[in-house]
């Protein structure tokens, strides 16, 4: 990506407020055989560009006066609550000098594998960008990863992943990370349950039926001794007067 700055010649804290309230943002580029340098840049244009994903992970052409510098996004200061960039920071590029970047992960195909398709799972992106090390001619925008090779109990790990020519990724206490795990889903894990206790349910029943016929045969006979039960008592003698 190409975009232009302006050397600024007015330094410090008074100066830096009046160029944003001009519409233009303070910045430095440093690195490198030069010296550090003081920019502006116009803060719309400036706004739109660290939208864009390349604008973060690629080597950027810097116009300035004319000549072009290769230069890195290094820092960005936002405003706590305003949409106002305060200062940016950019480093200078040595073509012949190794970079330490981080660089996005571009997920594709998991629709399609067999884990997402048929066995109820999901796919859980533990890790959306990995830290590289390479040539500025080597650094890639993206690197892709494909999914549609996973399963259920399965996970991809960094050394599964093919990376670019030229790059090494770079990892901090684990040498092989998880960056995609498969998560079953728990509505999947609830609809397997009743159809294991479905199996059991004939079984189950018989004595459950059982128990209806044997109070059924119960119920003539204590019909008939209930009648018994409820005889008159037998009157006593009448008293004599």
């Amino acid at each position: 990506m190409k975009f232009v700055a302006f050397e600024r010649a007015k330094q410090g804290t008074g100066a830096s407020r009046r160029l944003r309230i001009s519409g233009r943002t303070p910045g430095i580029v440093y690195g490198g055989t030069g010296e550090p340098q003081q920019i502006e840049i116009d803060h719309n244009a400036l706004w739109h560009a660290l939208k864009k994903e390349a604008f973060h992970s690629t080597v950027l052409d810097m116009e300035i006066g004319g000549k072009d510098h290769k230069v890195l996004l290094r820092d960005v200061q936002m405003h706590p609550f305003k949409q106002l960039i305060l200062h940016i920071d950019f480093q200078r590029v040595d073509a012949n000098t190794k970079l330490h970047m981080k660089v996005p992960l571009h997920y594709s195909g998991d629709e399609n594998s067999p884990a997402i398709k048929t066995e109820g799972c999901i796919a859980n992106h533990v890790v959306t960008e990995i830290e590289v090390l390479c040539l500025p001619v080597d650094l890639p925008e993206f690197i892709a990863v494909d999914l549609s090779g996973l399963k259920k109990g399965a996970s991809l790990h960094l050394a599964d992943i093919a990376l670019p020519k030229g790059v090494t990724a770079v990892t901090h206490g684990k040498n092989n990370p998880v960056l995609v795990s498969v998560v079953v889903i728990a509505t999947a894990v609830a609809e397997e349950a009743p159809a294991a206790e479905a199996g059991a349910a004939p079984a189950a029943a018989t004595p459950a039926t059982a128990a209806p016929k044997a109070a059924g045969k119960a119920a003539p006979a204590a019909a008939k001794a209930a009648p018994a039960a409820k005889a008159p008592a037998a009157k006593a003698p009448p008293t004599k007067k």
